[in-house]
């Protein structure tokens, strides 16, 4: 199969003819239709992630058809090969404790296609645990759109409407405008509230605003200007960037007894960024993460998506070939990102 191939952390990707993945007992392989660009792929390609071995195919929101169940797979689960699906980007196992209490996308033994095995830059791809991990997808959504809702609108829905517990005449600040903050962005507007996005990058700022968001201008001094925009402080503040500068701007734009949600991933010195403990303890502000969602909590998502309430397929910015890739992947490293949206590779 024709595949995005990393042989060296940070050095360019190369498309390339690589074997086709085997079906575990369990799992399955999924014909690769449709595929999101995300910025965590970024991260797997520069090494931030240890789960990924060299060489390695990036790649982990997905949609397509099952080419392949594993002999394991119980018939009453109701798959068939030619199935139009998608899954989570954290495959569950579905025995361990977190998983027996409801909680698989913070599954003890789950595996990540594009992190822990090879990922969906290719032409198939495997899903461990087919039985739990597989989704349908509705009739009316197409490949792309399901692409899309992949990691990023799947991961800002749980964190909104779960997570944040944003509630009517609350307000919220969404720090970084890329794919999950835009998703973020959409989700917030939706629900009614007084929406805030945060970007250093003027495309993205008005991307933010054709979706409803009140535009503020990210970086130095961005958490004084949503203070001082939202009356003293939002309710909800969300770091879908993830750096030592946008999550310390995410607490402070908070008011007192605000809740700040970390959804961008933090390597490096990030992974330690400082915090303002002073203001936590005194505005007795909640500080948590949000990771993933369960293939569980996905029917209610799809529900509203084929129901019109949501439209993830205008966050769509580009459309490429999988022989776009790789210049795609090295651009996912901007902060703010290209501006455009979501970049969906089409097979």
């Amino acid at each position: 199969m024709r595949a995005v191939l990393v042989n060296a952390f940070g050095e360019n990707p190369r498309l390339a003819d690589v074997p086709e993945p085997a079906c575990p007992p369990r799992g399955a392989v999924i014909r690769v239709r449709a595929t999101g660009v995300c910025r965590s792929d970024w991260h797997a390609w520069m090494g931030h992630d240890d789960t990924v071995a060299l060489p390695h195919v990036p790649g982990h929101e997905f949609a397509g058809e099952i080419a392949e169940l594993g002999a394991e797979v119980d018939a009453d689960a109701g798959w068939r090969v030619g199935d139009r699906v998608t899954a989570p980007f954290i495959c569950a196992c579905g025995r361990c404790a977190e998983c027996r209490s409801g909680n698989e996308q913070v599954c003890d033994a789950q595996s990540q296609p594009g992190f822990t095995h090879w990922g969906s830059f290719a032409e198939y791809v495997v899903v461990d645990e087919a039985a739990l991990n597989l989704i349908r997808l509705p009739d009316s959504l197409g490949f792309v759109e399901a692409a899309s809702l992949g990691c990023r609108f799947a991961t800002a829905y749980r964190a909104i409407v779960s997570r944040s517990r944003l509630a009517p005449g609350e307000q919220i600040a969404v720090h970084g405008c890329g794919g999950v903050g835009l998703s973020a962005i959409m989700i917030a507007v939706a629900a009614g509230v007084t929406v805030y996005g945060v970007d250093v990058s003027d495309a993205a700022l008005a991307a933010a605003e054709r979706l409803g968001a009140v535009p503020v201008r990210g970086g130095e001094g961005a958490a004084e200007r949503i203070v001082a925009a939202s009356g003293g402080g939002v309710d909800v503040s969300v770091d879908a960037f993830g750096s030592t500068e946008t999550s310390f701007a995410s607490v402070r734009s908070l008011r007192k007894r605000g809740r700040h949600v970390q959804v961008g991933l933090m390597f490096g010195d990030n992974a330690l960024a400082a915090m303002p403990m002073d203001a936590v303890i005194a505005g007795e502000l909640e500080i948590m993460g949000s990771h993933g969602m369960a293939a569980r909590e996905y029917p209610s998502m799809l529900g509203a998506v084929a129901s019109g309430d949501f439209r993830p397929i205008e966050l769509v910015g580009r459309r490429i070939t999988l022989d776009e890739v790789p210049e795609a992947l090295a651009a996912m490293g901007t902060a703010g990102g290209p501006g455009s949206g979501m970049t969906v590779v089409e097979l």
